[in-house]
């Protein structure tokens, strides 16, 4: 079996130009978000949401739309989130926490376990999760990306329900 190349060449960026292509929506205006946070790192978990919070302030979610509850730790984030996606009551979740490497083997199951539980939620719920905890080696990691990452969360969030929205 023999193979002859297609006799048009692709265009320079490598992109299809004749697709139909559902650009990134950062339109908050009417979204009901909930943040689950950590408080174990607290001020870590603090400075993610000042960040988060502005950011969907940013993008026209109402403060009365949005929603913040605390849990212990990293590993009890999924099943608050599971709660609140299942209430109905939300467009998108955000976790929010920081897991900082210690001396144990522990600092791998938190990290890893967290991620694995916020990412079934999702999964299994069908609402998006931004999920900002954070896994660092040290404070000073967490510090520099606390502000940054939880706006992030909060673009990815809002995002996401408007892509899910506009592919059903």
């Amino acid at each position: 079996m023999s193979f002859t190349p297609n006799s048009t060449t692709p265009t320079p960026s490598g992109r299809c130009t004749d697709l139909r292509e559902i650009e990134p929506n950062l339109a908050g205006v009417g979204l009901r978000i909930g943040i689950v946070m950590a408080r174990f790192n607290r001020d870590v978990g603090e400075g993610l949401l000042s960040g988060c919070c502005q950011e969907l302030h940013r993008l026209g979610v109402a403060s009365s739309a949005t929603t913040l509850v605390s849990v212990p730790g990293a590993l009890e984030i999924p099943l608050a989130l599971q709660t609140m996606a299942q209430s109905g009551k939300y467009d998108a979740l955000v976790a929010l926490g920081c897991v900082i490497r210690g001396e144990t083997y522990h600092f791998e199951i938190v990290s890893n376990e967290s991620a694995r539980g916020v990412t079934d939620v999702q999964l299994t719920t069908g609402i998006p999760i931004a999920n900002a905890v954070l896994t660092v080696e040290n404070d000073d990691q967490a510090l520099v990306r606390m502000a940054q990452k939880g706006m992030e969360a909060a673009q990815c969030a809002v995002e996401m329900v408007n892509l899910l929205k506009a592919v059903k």
